[in-house]
C-alpha cells in the first residue's frame, strides 16, 4: 500500500476513471459516470462485490421524496442537517452534512427512476435521532438485495467490473497528481492502469486490527461485523499522497449483533418497547440513545453480553426482517410463558428479571421515571409471552477518513485538494462527529450512496474538461 513515483509511465491499459471498491459508493459512482458518457473500471478485490453494504440492513436515509410524499410524511434537507449534527453534536463538516442531505432525495429518486433499484419507505418506527420517516430500503431489508439490485444496474449500464484485483499501489506524480494504480492477481499476476482520475471507494479501516488499536482502542477486542477487505488503504495512500485524514476515533457500533450466531438483529425491536438486560437481570443503559453507542454498553457488561428482551408484538415486528428470521431458524431466540420461565431460559436471576419487567411496566405507565432516561411512554409495555435473544456489541465500520469537500474531493491539510483524486462512504470522514455516539442511524449508507454520486459528478466533469481542452 504505497505510492510509486511516475516517471513518465506509460500505460498499456488506460481508463477515463478508476474506482476502487465495488461496494455502494463505488457502484454508484459508476453508475454516474455511465450516465454521463464515461466509462468506468471498478476495481473490486473481492470474487463477487459485496462489501459493507452486502453486511447492513441496506436503509439509505434521504429526504423529500416521492415515497415520503406518497405516505404522508413531511421531511426536509434543513430537517436532516438539524438531524444529523445533533446526533453529532455539531462536530460534522457543515459542507459535507449539507451535501449529502441536499444529494439524498435526488439520489435516491434518480436510482430508482433511472436504474430500477427497487427502494421503500421504511414505516412503522423512528430510528434513534430521526424527526421522519426517511428510511429507503429494499423490500427485504438486506442490504445483499440493495447489492444485487446495484450490480444488475452496472450490467446493465456496461460498467466493466474487474474482480479479485486487490489494488496494492498508486502511481502519482509528484504534485500528488495519480496517473495509474497496480493491482494484483490471485495468481500473483501484477497488472498496471492508468487512469485520468481515482474515486477511493473502499470504506474504512475496521479490517485492520492494527489501525483500530491505534485509532479506536475501545474496540481492539470488540468482534468486527465489517468487510474483512476494509484494510484501510485509503487512508494510507491520501495521506501519502498528502491529504489531511480527519475524525478516526469515530465508528459505527452496533450492540444487537446475535452471540454465537453473528446475525444483526434489528434495533426496531427496542425504539418499539424492547429493552437489554445483562446477565444480572437488570438494565444498564437507555436504549433509545442508538444503537451505535450501545455497543460499548453491551461491552462493558459481565461477559460482554447483553439480552434482548421483546414479546409477542415485537416477534411480529421482528418477521419483517430477513436477519431476524434467519436469527430465530438459527435458534437465537429464547421463549418463555411469563418473566420466571424466561429467567430460566435465559439463566438469569428470577427475581431481578421480573423486577426489571415491573419497573418497565410502571415506566410505561407513567408512573415512574427511568434513570437512564428513556421514556418508556410512547410504547406499550411488554407483555408475556417474552422472549430474548442473547447478543453482543461489534464494530461494524470506520467512520473517520480522508477530509473532502463538498464536491467529494479530497484535500490537504490546508484546505486545497489533491488533483484529481476523490473519496466516498468509509474511505471519507464521515458526518458522524469524531466519536461513536455520533453515528446516526444510516449515516454509513448515507455518505456512500451521496458521495459516491458527488464524486462521480465531479471526475465525470474533470475527464470531460480535459477532452475539451480545458484542463492538462
Amino acid at each position: 500500500m504505497s505510492i510509486l513515483p511516475a516517471n513518465g509511465k506509460r500505460f498499456e491499459v488506460q481508463v477515463p476513471v478508476a474506482i476502487i471498491g465495488g461496494g455502494a459508493c463505488g457502484l454508484v459512482a459508476a453508475l454516474t459516470l455511465a450516465d454521463a458518457g464515461i466509462p468506468p473500471l471498478v476495481l473490486e478485490r473481492d470474487s463477487m462485490p459485496t462489501g459493507s453494504t452486502g453486511l447492513s440492513s441496506g436503509m439509505i436515509p434521504a429526504c423529500g421524496t416521492s415515497m415520503q410524499r406518497a405516505e404522508g410524511v413531511e421531511d426536509s434537507v434543513v430537517a436532516l442537517v438539524h438531524d444529523i449534527q445533533a446526533k453529532a453534536k455539531g462536530q460534522a463538516d457543515p459542507d459535507i452534512v449539507q451535501a449529502v442531505a441536499a444529494a439524498s432525495g435526488p439520489t435516491v429518486e434518480w436510482l430508482v427512476a433511472r436504474h430500477g433499484i427497487e427502494l421503500t419507505l421504511v414505516g412503522g418506527f423512528l430510528y434513534p435521532g430521526f424527526s421522519a420517516l426517511r428510511m429507503h430500503a429494499p423490500p427485504s431489508r438486506q442490504g445483499a438485495d440493495l447489492m444485487a439490485s446495484l450490480l444488475r444496474a452496472a450490467e446493465s449500464a456496461g460498467i466493466h467490473i474487474m474482480t479479485n484485483a486487490r489494488v496494492t499501489d498508486l502511481i502519482a506524480e509528484a504534485d500528488g497528481r495519480v496517473v495509474g494504480l497496480r493491482m494484483e492477481r490471485p495468481d500473483g499476476t501484477v497488472e498496471d492502469v492508468g487512469c485520468q482520475a481515482l474515486i477511493l471507494a473502499c470504506n474504512g479501516f475496521g479490517g485492520n486490527p492494527a489501525m483500530v488499536r491505534e485509532y479506536i482502542p475501545e474496540m481492539a477486542a470488540a468482534s468486527y461485523f465489517g468487510h474483512p477487505g476494509n484494510q484501510g488503504e485509503a487512508v494510507i495512500w491520501g495521506t501519502a499522497l498528502g491529504a489531511s485524514a480527519r475524525h478516526m476515533g469515530a465508528y459505527q457500533g452496533h450492540g444487537s449483533v446475535a452471540t454465537p450466531h453473528g446475525i444483526l438483529i434489528t434495533w426496531a425491536l427496542m425504539m418499539n418497547g424492547g429493552l437489554q438486560i445483562n446477565n444480572l437481570g437488570q438494565r444498564f443503559s437507555n436504549e433509545h440513545r442508538g444503537y451505535s453507542e450501545q455497543s460499548v454498553d453491551v461491552l462493558a457488561q459481565p461477559d460482554g453480553l447483553a439480552w434482548l428482551i421483546f414479546d409477542d408484538r415485537l416477534l411480529t415486528l421482528g418477521h419483517e426482517f430477513a436477519e431476524f428470521n434467519l436469527a430465530e431458524a438459527a435458534g437465537a431466540v429464547r421463549h418463555g410463558a411469563d418473566g420466571a420461565s424466561l429467567a430460566q431460559a435465559i439463566d438469569v436471576p428470577i427475581t431481578a428479571l421480573a423486577l426489571t419487567l415491573a419497573e418497565a411496566t410502571a415506566h410505561a405507565a407513567g408512573q415512574s421515571s427511568d434513570p437512564f432516561g428513556r421514556d418508556f411512554t410512547t410504547q406499550p409495555p411488554l407483555q408475556a409471552p417474552y422472549h430474548a435473544i442473547k447478543v453482543s456489541g461489534a464494530l461494524f465500520h470506520t467512520q473517520g477518513g480522508l477530509e473532502i469537500d463538498a464536491a467529494a474531493r479530497v484535500l490537504r491539510p490546508d484546505g486545497t485538494p489533491l488533483p484529481n483524486l476523490y473519496a466516498g462512504g468509509g474511505a471519507a470522514c464521515g458526518v458522524s462527529g469524531s466519536q461513536v455516539w455520533g453515528y446516526l442511524s444510516g449515516n454509513g449508507l448515507l455518505t456512500a450512496v451521496n458521495l459516491g454520486r458527488l464524486a462521480g459528478q465531479t471526475a465525470a466533469k474533470y475527464v470531460m474538461d480535459i477532452e475539451q481542452g480545458n484542463r492538462t
